[in-house]
């Protein structure tokens, strides 16, 4: 080992020879100093000097997060889908209890009924009970809100709809509550008294259930649909009455005299046929070809039963299972091409119950095994092993719950509900701000690129060989500049509206259309930086050895000025992003399905959006905030650190 003192070691004998204040010991220290400064490169005194300023870090660092929920994001989340519509789910504020079962009826249940976003369970004891987002729209009524002679009955059984609750007390009088313009419930003796007449559009409640009640003993089912309910009785008469627009054959069913089942579609009613080989609809024959599973090829009714009966029927909103007597299902109606096929069944094994959401079976087997099969969009279809203890089957929406023998819930499965709620066509609005940032920020992206290119390429030309060629590009820039920005791009996308294009085509027009605008401010900035530099020493050297001007220009000036053109882009990102959101926000834009935070704001131009569905414009409009500010704060910081001219200025 040497023996030769270090610097450090000669610094600490001076100090304790001459004390702290010795001169040597502060000299040698300056000299460390200065050779620690000497060996810093300039790009890690930029990154130190970035480091320094906590606020552009905090940014940094809530951009890359940013960036890695709409490009990461959507590899972990359920398949979404562009066109998704759901009547059902319409405007749901913020909400994730869908599925938060009331502890008081968790251990005592005895049915649980969902059409839409809230559910209704009923307790051994009689209780109601109400949950998930029970607000409707912009009406004031919360269905949550149980009327008080329901809660001081004893319930045998209820029912839900769309917008409405359906109930029968044991001494079989009929409680309804929600909304009731539109035959929910409510007879037509009330309708003539009220200020509103008569609605040849409406079938209303027969008025011997408000006068006499019913006979509880002999009903066989409770159900309700979108805005109507029926009650089957044990002898095959039944009554309907509802809303007649959002069933196209209750005009037909109506007349209909006996059935043996019935359920709802979204936009029908069906019905098992007293002969129990048949189902009707009342309006055309929807169901008369069957299927043994969710996929492959249809074939007549007749010819499928061959002779078997059918034991009852479920409907979705858009298809129908048959339970056979045989304990063999069959279906009806369409299927989404993804849809879960139903699982192949053990020897000796059949289903006993089936029950329907809005897209789902969910079925229970002699063997007490339970399966789900039809959309699993939002993870209807995953069962849980809890399940394999049920006794009875229960179907929300988008749920099913299970309950066991001691009549506990032993398992439930399926949507929980939206963390930032949904749009006017139902669509969750988490998943749309995630694949419109994903939309936003490639958009933006691509435009900075192409203004980019565009904005070094007549700079660099511009301010290295100046004179006319100098002359002729800053008139170009000039006219470029002179256009009306916003106008001419709303003007070139409402041409293109009129254009047979496909969505991905008029979308790179855009990215086109923003990159070709706005790059004359990036030109005249590198134009200006080339000229300081073009009379660099270094310049002058490498025209003397007769380097081509080209090179000179773009590979000895360029690199000298790209701090500047990288503040830029990283500002210009920013803008453009905002571009295309203006864009978008006023229709001129990517249109929907395709999400950006722009056209998801479109929605929102609307005193009514605005304050009863603040949610489909809050959370869209933070996190464009939130990004296009992080962006600016992060370019700022850039631009101070790469130009410490700029820092001293201020």
């Amino acid at each position: 080992m040497s023996n030769k003192p270090t610097r450090r070691h000669a610094s600490w004998i001076g100090r304790v020879i001459y004390g702290g204040s010795n001169a040597l010991a502060d000299e040698m220290d300056a000299a460390k100093a200065a050779d620690v400064e000497a060996i810093v490169s300039p790009v890690r005194q930029i990154v130190n000097n970035f480091l320094e300023r906590k606020l552009a870090v905090g940014a940094l660092i809530l951009l890359i997060c940013m960036f890695i929920f709409v490009f990461v994001g959507p590899l972990f989340m359920p398949k979404y889908k562009d066109a998704y519509t759901e009547v059902t789910q319409q405007s749901m504020a913020p909400n994730m209890r869908l599925m938060s079962v009331p502890k008081e009826l968790k251990n005592d249940i005895k049915m649980i009924d969902s059409y839409g976003s809230f559910t209704v369970g009923l307790s051994n004891a009689g209780k109601v009970y109400v949950w998930g987002s029970t607000q409707l729209g912009t009406t004031g009524i919360d269905i949550g809100e149980i009327p008080e002679e329901v809660q001081n009955a004893k319930i045998a059984m209820v029912a839900a709809g769309i917008d409405h609750v359906v109930a029968i007390g044991e001494d079989g009088h009929i409680y309804c509550w929600g909304a009731n313009t539109l035959g929910q419930y409510g007879t037509e003796a009330e309708a003539e008294a009220s200020t509103k007449g008569v609605n040849p559009n409406i079938a209303y409640m027969p008025q011997e259930l408000v006068d006499e009640g019913i006979d509880v003993a002999n009903v066989k089912k409770l159900t309700c649909g979108y805005q109507a309910t029926a009650i089957l009785m044990n002898d095959g008469s039944f009554y309907l009455w509802g809303n007649k627009l959002t069933y196209a054959n209750m005009d037909r069913y109506l007349a209909m005299p006996t059935i043996e089942d019935i359920d709802f579609t979204l936009n029908y009613i069906v019905g098992l046929t007293s002969k129990r080989n048949a189902v009707y609809t009342g309006s055309r024959d929807l169901y008369t070809t069957v299927r043994a599973n969710v996929g492959g090829e249809g074939v007549p009714i007749n010819d499928f039963l061959d002779g078997r009966k059918i034991e009852s029927i479920t409907a979705t909103n858009t298809s129908m299972c048959l339970l056979l007597d045989d304990g063999s299902v069959c279906f009806a109606g369409d299927f989404p091409l993804d849809a879960t096929k139903v699982p192949e069944l053990e020897e000796g094994e059949d289903f006993i119950q089936i029950v329907g959401g809005s897209y789902h079976y969910s079925g229970l087997t002699n063997k007490g095994h339970v399966y789900s099969w039809g959309s699993d969009a939002l993870n209807q279809c995953q069962v849980p092993s809890s399940a394999d203890s049920a006794t009875e089957l229960f179907s929300g929406s988008f749920q099913t719950y299970a309950k066991d023998a001691n009549g506990d819930l032993c398992a439930k499965w399926g949507l929980k509900g939206y963390l930032f709620g949904t749009d006017t066509r139902g669509a969750d609005i988490f998943q749309r701000i995630i694949a419109g940032g994903k939309m936003t920020m490639t958009v933006g992206a691509v435009a900075v690129i192409i203004s980019t290119i565009i904005g070094i390429i007549i700079g660099c030309l511009a301010g290295y060989f100046g004179g006319k060629v100098d002359v002729l590009l800053m008139r170009v820039a000039e006219i470029f500049s002179a256009i009306p920005f916003l106008p001419f791009a709303m003007i070139l996308s409402a041409v293109m509206s009129r254009m047979v294009l496909s969505e991905t085509m008029r979308i790179f027009i855009i990215m086109c259309i923003l990159g070709v605008l706005s790059w004359p401010g990036l030109a005249r900035l590198v134009r200006g930086q080339i000229l300081v530099v073009r009379e660099s020493e270094y310049v002058v050297a490498a025209q003397s050895m007769g380097v081509k001007e080209a090179t000179i220009a773009f590979k000895h000036i360029l690199p000298n000025v790209m701090s500047v053109i990288l503040v830029s882009l990283m500002l210009d990102f920013g803008t453009c992003m905002l571009t295309e959101s203006s864009l978008s926000y006023l229709g001129f834009g990517v249109a929907y399905p395709r999400p950006t935070w722009g056209n998801m704001l479109n929605g929102a131009n609307n005193a009514t959006i605005i304050n009863a569905y603040w949610w489909q414009w809050v959370f869209t409009s933070i996190f464009l905030a939130v990004t296009t500010v992080c962006i600016n704060i992060v370019g700022d910081a850039l631009r101070d650190v790469m130009d410490p001219k700029s820092s001293v200025e201020k």
